[in-house]
């Protein structure tokens, strides 16, 4: 007798899972979405699930992919008036991993993916219902069984839309229940409302009820009525999003969701990221043994150009240099350069904060070091070397870097939002403040530096961060929860 599956019908029929994504790991990444769509994905198919992931064939997805397979194509996707050409590829996985497949289309062999010199391409309307569209045409060539169709973000949520519009009808949508992940609500997909008919939908849908917002067309709102479930990614965000100040406007949205709305914690690849085997790092070390610690310090300090201070606090941050970030926190009036530490930071973004950081940097150079770019050694490298890891977010759906910083023993200092809140425990892993302000973060960093000088009892804090469990098993467990619960009953929307 067989195993049952792990995701089934009521009748036990088994299901499969198809991940809709703008980016996914290596191959497409501008952010964390693209990290969180692999790492579930990946999470998933060991707990034996068929799972595919379905991206575009992007100009850097065709650069970082090898032996790609053509699937199928050229094959007709119709978009509104307009009939365009497809063809799906596939990149050779091993038995038992997601499998990857990718759509090709002009829309998609350019530079970046959603814009280039800090402006959105003018047709991304097109673009995307155009993946949307094609996907579905795809989800046969993809998987033979039910499936639950998990779009994130964005640029995915016509998917729902489109399942119960233009496939209402078709015997293989009777089949699929949809999620719609939200990672970030800040980007929403605002358009002219001019473009309804150019993406096939019917007027009697740009109604405040499903897609218009403030006279804009609005996809995430409409994927979010749409949607069989709908997911953030943790707790406190899903109750920020819920509230006038933290739902960037659509927190009616989410009310109304009432339990279809849940919000789940991302994961952390443990392979990856873990002291004791990183190769990147000066010197491994572990809960058990902090010795290499102290060698990964006096070596970032080195390669930094900053004074080799052994009982100084060492803070850094790696990030986009963005208003969300919190760079006005550091960079103000009441600013933690006072402090007797040592600062680094690692990243690119608004021209403002490099430039206020710079200038910070040339009047104290031995104290702050800015690297203007990023790689991955180098976040690697400054968490295996640093005391202390800021995060003085405004908001923070969940935050990766966090859990990267708990992980090596660099203790987060961050501001109690969304993710940040839910996985440090404040006083025993990490610390956190609550006013977005300079004086509160000041404040609480020089209790940080405090227990520092104590030694001992920083030691404790260290490991107790480095003990934690942020692997993506449990975070994925949840989700099946989800999918579960939707497979049991009929579709939310059925028009």
């Amino acid at each position: 007798m067989s195993e049952p599956s792990a995701l089934s019908m009521p009748d036990g029929t088994p299901v499969s899972i198809v991940h809709l994504a703008a980016e996914y790991g290596w191959l497409a990444r501008t952010g964390g979405l693209a990290e969180a769509v692999a790492g579930l994905a990946a999470s998933q198919a060991v707990k034996g699930i068929p799972v595919a992931v379905i991206i575009p064939l992007h100009r850097s997805v065709r650069s970082a992919a090898t032996g790609l397979e053509r699937v199928a194509g050229p094959f007709h996707v119709q978009v509104g008036p307009r009939h365009e050409e497809a063809r799906l590829w596939r990149i050779p996985t091993e038995p038992g991993k997601a499998r990857v497949y990718c759509i090709e289309h002009p829309y998609f062999d350019r530079a970046g993916l959603y814009g280039e010199g800090g402006a959105d391409y003018g047709d991304n309307l097109l673009r995307w219902a155009f993946f949307c569209r094609a996907a579905l045409e795809c989800l046969h060539r993809v998987t033979r069984t039910p499936c639950v169709l998990h779009c994130h973000d964005w640029h995915t949520a016509l998917a729902p839309i489109y399942l119960r519009t233009y496939h209402q009808h078709a015997q293989f949508a009777q089949g699929i229940r949809s999620v719609v992940s939200v990672h970030n609500a800040g980007f929403q997909g605002h358009f002219s409302p001019n473009g309804m008919p150019d993406i096939g939908l019917p007027w009697e849908l740009y109604t405040w009820e499903w897609l218009e917002w403030h006279d804009k067309l609005n996809l995430l709102k409409g994927g979010l009525k749409f949607a069989d479930a709908v997911t953030t990614v943790s707790p406190t965000h899903a109750h920020e999003l819920r509230t006038p100040v933290g739902g960037f406007g659509l927190h009616d949205v989410f009310l109304w969701l009432g339990d279809r709305f849940s919000g789940i914690v991302n994961g952390l690849d443990p392979k990856e990221w873990d002291p004791a085997t990183d190769p990147h790092i000066t010197a491994n070390y572990s809960p058990e043994d902090l010795e290499g610690k102290a060698r990964c310090k006096a070596a970032l300090q080195r390669s930094f150009g900053l004074p080799q201070r052994r009982k100084i606090p060492l803070f850094a941050m790696t990030a986009r240099m963005t208003h969300q970030k919190g760079l006005e926190l550091i960079t103000g009036e009441y600013t933690l350069f006072m402090l007797e530490a040592q600062f680094i930071f690692l990243g690119t973004g608004e021209p403002k904060y490099e430039q206020l950081l710079k200038m910070w940097e040339a009047r104290w150079p031995d104290r702050i070091s800015v690297h203007l770019g990023f790689s991955e050694r180098l976040e690697h490298r400054l968490m295996a070397g640093a005391d202390i890891y800021l995060m003085p977010s405004l908001y923070e759906p969940c935050g990766l870097a966090q859990l990267r910083a708990e992980r090596y023993g660099a203790i987060p200092l961050a501001r109690r939002v969304g993710g940040l809140a839910d996985t440090i425990k404040d006083g025993e892993t990490g610390f956190l403040f609550d006013e977005y302000s300079s004086e509160d973060l000041l404040r609480v960093a020089r209790h940080v530096m405090d227990r520092y000088h104590r030694g001992a009892p920083w030691e404790e804090m260290m490991r107790n961060a480095m003990a934690q469990d942020f692997s993506w098993d449990r975070s994925s467990g949840k989700y099946l929860e989800v999918y579960q619960r939707i497979l049991a009953q009929p579709p939310v929307v059925q028009r």
